[in-house]
């Protein structure tokens, strides 16, 4: 709480309440949705991960370990050297969004009820009904991304812009 002097004879208090974001996906979850969607629009080129990279607006080395797991998902195939690049598999193609985020963002909790090595754990973990209403709430994020898949995300008017962002050279 601060005090802030609004006349020389009266104070008043105000509180500050710090705003939260809310649901927020890992840089990792975001970097595959967005790598998968470049690919998604790609046609017959074969971009390299430089390409995909610098498209998205990524430093190279996250995209490569990205791209590594998503080739190790099945959902691209990555071909070395003349003639290689990045495309995306059928499996890719109809991934779905929510399955993919659920995979990247793993099964934990919303909150830290359990506690951590930072973090004392919360004297209301055994009665607390807040844990199951957040993640009946977080299932119901992922539940409303099932139905959508890569290909729908990368459709009108996306594939477009995404072919039209210029490579940094």
């Amino acid at each position: 709480m601060k005090v802030r002097k609004v006349r020389p004879d009266n104070l008043q208090l105000e509180c500050r309440i710090p705003t939260l974001p809310g649901m927020r996906l890992l840089r990792s979850t975001d970097l595959a949705l967005r790598v998968l969607m470049r690919l998604a629009v790609a046609g017959d080129s074969r971009p390299t991960t430089r390409d995909v990279a610098a498209a998205v607006d990524v430093p190279y080395t996250h995209a490569a370990k990205v791209v590594a797991e998503l080739q190790h998902r099945g959902l691209l195939i990555a071909r070395r050297g003349r003639g290689g690049g990045l495309s995306l598999t059928e499996k890719g193609r109809g991934a779905s969004v929510g399955a993919l985020v659920r995979s990247f963002e793993g099964e934990g909790d919303v909150v830290e009820c359990e506690g951590g090595s930072s973090v004392a754990p919360c004297p209301l973990r055994s009665d607390c009904r807040l844990r199951g209403a957040l993640r009946r709430a977080q299932e119901a994020f992922f539940a409303s991304l099932d139905p959508i898949t890569v290909a729908d995300i990368a459709a009108d008017p996306t594939g477009p812009l995404l072919l039209g962002i210029p490579r940094a050279r």
